[in-house]
C-alpha cells in the first residue's frame, strides 16, 4: 500500500491497518465545499445523487375551530414543519395542507351558544378566545333538550347550505384562519393550503356510493355501516363508517371510525396534486385510524394507498403556563418569550440588544424545538421550562448563543476570504475535530430524510456547538499571526454556517446578537 495526496501515513497495528487522512487537503476540501454550496451545503452530495425527486404532500397542525390548540397541535405543527422543510431542502415539491376540524355537530352548538353569548366585537379583535369561551358556555347547557334541539336545527341548515346560517359558520372560519395565519408567522410557519371536513360533504357522498358499489359497505345486526378489513372477510377485522341512522360518521379518529371525508380527501388530493407520497403526522393515538383509513383506499383500488405514510409522535406532559393549562398556541409562545426575557435581563453578559423581545421569541422557539426533538419522535416525554431555558447543555439556547457568538467574531474581525487562506494553520486537534465534523453533515441530512426523525440533525449540531466553543477558547483569532487569524476565521465561519442551515432546517431562526 502506497501514500499518495489523500493518505498521508499508513501504519499497521494488532489486526488492523491504519489510515492518516492528509489534514490539510481535508481542511481545503471541506472548506471549499462549505463556501461554494453555502445554503445547499450537504445537499448536493453524492449521497442524494440517486434519490428521486419527487412531489409531497404533508398534511399538518390540524386544530378545530373553537376547540384548544393543545401541545399535541404544536408538537404536530413543528414536526410537520420540519419534514417539509428537509424535503424543499433535498429538491423535492412540497404541499403544506392544514387540514382543520371546521364541520360537525360541534358547530350547531357553537352557532346556537353565538346567538346567546356572541360579541362581534370579541369575535373580530380574538375569535380563537371568543369562540372558545362560546363554546364552553354553551356545552354547560349541552344536555338540555332545547339547547339540544336547537343545535341539530343549526347543523342540519348548515347541511342544507342555508345562506344565512352558512354566512355565520364561515365568519367563524375565516376569522380564526386569519388568527391562526399570524400565529403560524411568529412560529415561522406557513401552509401552501387551508383545508377542512367542510371541503368534503358533496365528495363523502361519492365515497359512500363506490363502497356500495365494490360491494365493500356491509351493515352490521344494530345497523351500522362498516369496512371488512379481515383478510378471511369474515367480519373478524371491521372498521367503522357509517352510523345506525344513516350519517357519515364526523371524524373521530381516535375512536377507529373512519369518516367519509378523510377517504374523500385523500382521493381529492390525488387528484389535484398528483402526488408521490403523502404524510400524515398526528400523535400515535391515531395509529390505527390511519392504518384502516390505509387499507380501505387499497381495497377500494386505490394502489397509490401504499405511498401513504402516518408520521406518528408521543405525547408531552406537564407542559403548562404560569396561568395553568395551555389552552392555545399563543399562551406556549408568550410565555416561553417572557421566561426568555427575563433570563436574558438577569445575564450580566447580554449586550444591548436592538429588539430584545424578538430575539427573546427566537431564543425560546429554538428552546421548545429543541426539547421536542432530542429523542424519537414516538417517545412521550416530561416537558420542562428550566430545562429546555438553560443556556448551557444540550438546548436551543446553547445552539443560538453559539450561532451568536460566532456571529460577532466575524463581526468583529471582519469576514473571512477563503481565497487566500493557509490551511496548514488549522493542523490544530480542535481544528480538526471541528473539520471532520463538518464533513459528516450528509450523513446526517440524508439518515433524517430516510426516517424523517430530527433528532439525527439536533445531535449534529449539539455536538458541532460543542466543539466550536472548544475551539472558540483555544484557537483564537485575536492577537494571532494575520495567516493563522484568517484560516482560524474561515473556520468559524464555516462551522456558523452549517450550524445555521441544520437550525433554519429545524424550523429556528438563528440570532446574531444575544
Amino acid at each position: 500500500l502506497k501514500c499518495d495526496s489523500v493518505v498521508s501515513e499508513i501504519s499497521t497495528g494488532p489486526g488492523t491497518v491504519n489510515f492518516t487522512i492528509n489534514r490539510e487537503l481535508l481542511a481545503k476540501t471541506v472548506l471549499q465545499q462549505v463556501w461554494k454550496d453555502g445554503s445547499e451545503y450537504g445537499v448536493k452530495s453524492e449521497l442524494f445523487s440517486a434519490v428521486p425527486r419527487q412531489k409531497a404532500v404533508i398534511e399538518f397542525s390540524s386544530p378545530n375551530i373553537a376547540k384548544k390548540f393543545h401541545i399535541g397541535h404544536l408538537r404536530s405543527t413543528i414536526v410537520g414543519n420540519f419534514i417539509a422543510n428537509l424535503k424543499v431542502a433535498l429538491g423535492h415539491e412540497v404541499v403544506r395542507i392544514n387540514y382543520l376540524g371546521d364541520w360537525g355537530m360541534q358547530f350547531g352548538l357553537l352557532g346556537v351558544g353565538f346567538q346567546s353569548f356572541g360579541n362581534k366585537e370579541k369575535l373580530k379583535s380574538s375569535p380563537l378566545q371568543h369562540l372558545f369561551e362560546v363554546y364552553v358556555q354553551i356545552n354547560k347547557a349541552a344536555e338540555d333538550e332545547n339547547t339540544k334541539k336547537l343545535a341539530k336545527d343549526f347543523f342540519r341548515k348548515l347541511e342544507e347550505h342555508d345562506e344565512q346560517t352558512l354566512s355565520i359558520w364561515k365568519q367563524f372560519r375565516d376569522l380564526s384562519i386569519e388568527e391562526y395565519i399570524r400565529i403560524y408567522k411568529r412560529l415561522g410557519v406557513h401552509f401552501d393550503e387551508y383545508s377542512g371536513e367542510s371541503f368534503y360533504q358533496e365528495k363523502a357522498q361519492e365515497v359512500l356510493k363506490m363502497l356500495e358499489d365494490k360491494g365493500l359497505l356491509q351493515k352490521t345486526i344494530k345497523g351500522t355501516g362498516v369496512v371488512d378489513l379481515s383478510e378471511k372477510k369474515d367480519l373478524s377485522a371491521v372498521c367503522t363508517v357509517m352510523r345506525s341512522d344513516g350519517t357519515s360518521l364526523y371524524i373521530t379518529r381516535q375512536f377507529l371510525i373512519i369518516s367519509f371525508r378523510d377517504l374523500a380527501a385523500a382521493i381529492d388530493r390525488m387528484n389535484k396534486h398528483s402526488w408521490d407520497t403523502m404524510i400524515y403526522v398526528t400523535d400515535k393515538s391515531q395509529s390505527n385510524h390511519f392504518q384502516h383509513l390505509f387499507q380501505i383506499l387499497k381495497l377500494m383500488g386505490y394502489d397509490w394507498a401504499e405511498r401513504c405514510q402516518h408520521v406518528s409522535f408521543g405525547l408531552v406532559q406537564g407542559m403548562k403556563t404560569r396561568k395553568g393549562e395551555v389552552i392555545f398556541l399563543e399562551d406556549v409562545l408568550n410565555e416561553v418569550r417572557s421566561r426568555m426575557l427575563q433570563n436574558m435581563t438577569s445575564t450580566k453578559t447580554t449586550k444591548e440588544i436592538q429588539d430584545p423581545v424578538e430575539t427573546a421569541e427566537k431564543v425560546g422557539l429554538a428552546a421548545l424545538i429543541i426539547q421536542d426533538f432530542r429523542g424519537l419522535l414516538s417517545s412521550d416525554y416530561q416537558f420542562s421550562w428550566d430545562r429546555a431555558l438553560q443556556s448551557r447543555g444540550d438546548t436551543g439556547v446553547f445552539l443560538q448563543y453559539t450561532h451568536a457568538r460566532l456571529h460577532s467574531l466575524e463581526q468583529m474581525h471582519g469576514n473571512a476570504e477563503l481565497t487566500d487562506v493557509n490551511v496548514a494553520c488549522l493542523q490544530e486537534p480542535d481544528a480538526i475535530s471541528v473539520l471532520q465534523h463538518l464533513l459528516r453533515y450528509d450523513e446526517v441530512l440524508y439518515r433524517s430524510s430516510q426516517d424523517l426523525q430530527p433528532k439525527h440533525i439536533v445531535s449534529y449540531l449539539l455536538t458541532l456547538s460543542h466543539l466550536a466553543a472548544v475551539a472558540h477558547k483555544t484557537l483564537p483569532v485575536k492577537g494571532s499571526a494575520p495567516d493563522v487569524a484568517q484560516a482560524r476565521l474561515c473556520l468559524f465561519h464555516a462551522a456558523r454556517s452549517v450550524l445555521a442551515n441544520g437550525m433554519k432546517l429545524l424550523g429556528i431562526t438563528p440570532v446574531t446578537q444575544m
